[in-house]
């Protein structure tokens, strides 16, 4: 799947979700895809031909090589940019799920199982196309349970990218003594200043992506208390009434009894 047809299934997902879930999408695909397909690739793209050390024993340099970069950090990126954003698919999934179930529920009740004739039969259809569905009942769940993946993976991958290279500075000069070696020799980074950068960018916009998250589920969360509170104060006030009818009624009764 390339960049272009993930970003039209998200935006389709995205017409669902709140202020917040259009934000990170924004993020997501200005600053992250298009800062790693414009300009991080080229940066990381003499990666391996312009790894030199000091020594000419052949095999040297690519061992050394695979010890301090045993994952390119644009593959590592574009993983993690495809699994930050599936769970968002699952989203897209249900909504589409929702959308076939209520659509077939509109056939059989037409009293039809074909494509129907009618047109304000027609303008349902496309109105249930076009529709924004609410976050509650199982989509809010569905939802609730992406962002708890996003954040997950958001996180995991920068654990990762922290912990293979030993934080997020480029150095300029690493040491390797790794078989076939002779002995321990210097070995030289491309443009490590630049890649530093990068690195730094992308690990700040990915904690922009986490904060996003974590606010977009506390929202959500903070939403289905309230409706909550809200639907139990309104049956309660609804049985308060009720229980006053009836009182009144009985006291009527009593009143006009002889």
């Amino acid at each position: 799947m390339s960049w272009p047809a993930l970003y039209t299934q998200l935006v389709g997902a995205n017409r669902h979700s709140t202020s917040l879930g259009k934000i990170w999408l924004s993020v997501l695909f200005i600053f992250r895809v298009m800062v790693l397909v414009v300009a991080a690739e080229s940066v990381w793209g003499d990666e391996q031909s312009d790894f030199t050390c000091n020594t000419l024993q052949p095999g040297c340099e690519n061992v050394c090589y695979d010890q301090f970069f045993p994952v390119s950090h644009i593959r590592l990126w574009c993983l993690q940019l495809l699994f930050v954003s599936t769970p968002t698919l699952l989203v897209a999934m249900y909504v589409a799920y929702r959308n076939h179930k209520d659509k077939k529920r509109l056939l059989q009740s037409s009293g039809r199982a074909g494509f129907l004739g009618n047109k304000g039969q027609e303008e349902e259809l496309q109105t249930l196309k076009r529709r924004r569905l609410p976050i509650a009942g199982a989509l809010w769940w569905t939802y609730a349970c992406s962002l708890v993946f996003r954040l997950l993976f958001e996180g995991g991958f920068m654990y990762a990218l922290y912990v293979v290279y030993d934080g997020f500075h480029m150095p300029r000069l690493v040491q390797c003594d790794q078989w076939p070696c002779p002995n321990l020799v210097d070995c030289f980074i491309s443009r490590p200043t630049e890649k530093t950068i990068f690195t730094v960018f992308m690990a700040t916009a990915s904690s922009i992506c986490m904060v996003l998250n974590m606010a977009e589920l506390a929202y959500i969360v903070a939403k289905a208390v309230t409706r909550h509170l809200r639907g139990q104060n309104e049956r309660k006030t609804c049985r308060k009434s009720s229980r006053e009818r009836t009182q009144n009624k009985t006291n009527h009764k009593l009143h006009v009894s002889p």
